[in-house]
């Protein structure tokens, strides 16, 4: 059964900083802060909607940490008696990765918080201090080794386009925060929302964002290093809702409701084109793929074969979902040839975001 998250936003609570690209109240659609009745209250609604015995229970937004150590108390002590029926499994909290000492991560593991996401966004200290975030990538390395000292798991939010990115620096930053372990992760392409400075930034001419196009590619490579390395990526793009969509938050930026199809929509279509090349120009090919994958092979509208039958002159016969295929494999056959590939094996990018023909 897939896990029940309860989540509790406590926007802009704890933050020392107001980072250019921020507004999470417009993200959340909150700002009153949480009591402990609406606490209780909510978690019982979640379990008797949901049926599931147990849940867990997420604090998002604000900086968790620098919250006064009373409130955090507040805030968690109404969950401990839920955790010790097992009525709650876990707690997760977000915070920023100068926020965190040995003192306050006991504090989160004795009550019951098994994971911490920290707000990451970069790890080139000069894109974070133009983006105004008052930490450096050094503060990131010490907090992961906090918390991994600690026993606890560690998630990591990342925003390629910030001012003074590039497309590079973006990768970068992911390969420079793979190897310190993260459980998680989340990618969020910068989006310029009314009201930030961002916002200003973008008006006075002063910030170009990403276009949807510009980010898909990044984001794949990320995508795609994030899956070779086993970490799993729990969200690409910011989440999609009409109200935040149709209120008119979003200035410019790569916002795009299906943003992460789109993204590993890019990956299927790179390994599938490898494969072709095996092929002859006017081979009819039949595709198979796990039936979780067809979607991102095909591409929306099947752009993807499309661009690949117009580009290497093959035809795609058949695409279909094959059930004893795992979700990283692909077959490709024409006749008596057939060719089956894995795209965590066969699919390398360079620092550029090229494909690397050639096996590591």
């Amino acid at each position: 059964m897939k896990r029940v998250i309860v989540p509790f936003f406590i926007p802009h609570q704890g933050c020392p900083h107001q980072c250019v690209f921020c507004d999470q109240r417009a993200i959340s659609g909150k700002s009153a802060p949480l009591t402990e009745g609406e606490i209780v209250e909510t978690v019982g609604r979640w379990r008797a909607f949901s049926a599931s015995r147990s849940v867990e229970v997420a604090f998002y937004g604000g900086t968790f940490t620098s919250l006064p150590i009373n409130l955090q108390e507040r805030l968690l002590a109404p969950l401990q008696p839920m955790l010790r029926k097992g009525e709650v499994s876990s707690l997760r909290v977000s915070t920023r990765p100068d926020a965190l000492d040995m003192e306050r991560v006991s504090f989160l593991r004795d009550r019951g918080v098994e994971l911490v996401e920290l707000g990451v966004q970069s790890m080139d200290d000069a894109v974070l201090r133009m983006a105004g975030r008052g930490h450096l990538a050094a503060h990131c390395e010490e907090a992961f080794s906090l918390l991994k000292c600690a026993g606890m798991k560690v998630g990591a939010q990342l925003m390629p386009g910030l001012p003074g990115d590039t497309s590079a620096g973006a990768i970068s930053s992911l390969r420079r925060l793979l190897p310190l372990g993260p459980d998680l992760l989340r990618i969020y392409p910068a989006i310029v929302l009314k009201g930030t400075e961002l916002a200003t930034l973008y008006a006075a001419g002063r910030y170009t964002p990403l276009t949807i196009d510009g980010a898909v590619s990044i984001c794949k490579v990320m995508l795609h290093d994030a899956a070779v390395a086993g970490v799993r990526v729990i969200r690409v793009g910011l989440h999609h809702s009409e109200e935040f969509a149709a209120g008119g938050e979003v200035v410019a930026g790569p916002y795009h409701p299906a943003f992460r199809q789109l993204s590993e929509g890019e990956r299927w279509h790179d390994l599938l084109t490898l494969v072709c090349a095996d092929f002859s120009a006017g081979d009819e090919l039949e595709v198979s793929v796990s039936p979780a994958r067809v979607s991102d092979l095909v591409g929306q509208k099947r752009f993807n074969l499309r661009r690949i039958e117009d580009r290497i002159r093959v035809r795609f016969r058949r695409v279909r979902g094959e059930a004893s295929l795992g979700l990283d494999e692909i077959v490709v056959s024409c006749g008596s040839m057939t060719v089956r590939d894995n795209i965590l094996k066969r699919l390398r990018y360079d620092g550029s975001m090229n494909v690397n023909k050639e096996q590591p």
